[in-house]
């Protein structure tokens, strides 16, 4: 005798599968190494000071 199925059991299991496929594929065409993301901070920390080098200093108010 054949053993009894959950079909929705079977549903969500399919459609997690379906999901976890989606998101690694998505995390492989929109994923950011740790490196990039370093680097991008580092940039971002330079810009920054460059910025603030360049401030002028407010007037005093009388």
């Amino acid at each position: 005798m054949a053993d009894v199925v959950n079909l929705n059991h079977v549903k969500k299991q399919r459609a997690k599968a379906a999901a976890e496929a989606l998101a690694s594929a998505n995390r492989v065409k929109h994923g950011r190494t740790g490196a990039q993301k370093a680097a991008d901070r580092q940039a971002e920390a330079r810009r920054q000071a460059l910025l603030d080098g360049a401030k002028q200093a407010e007037p005093e108010k009388p």
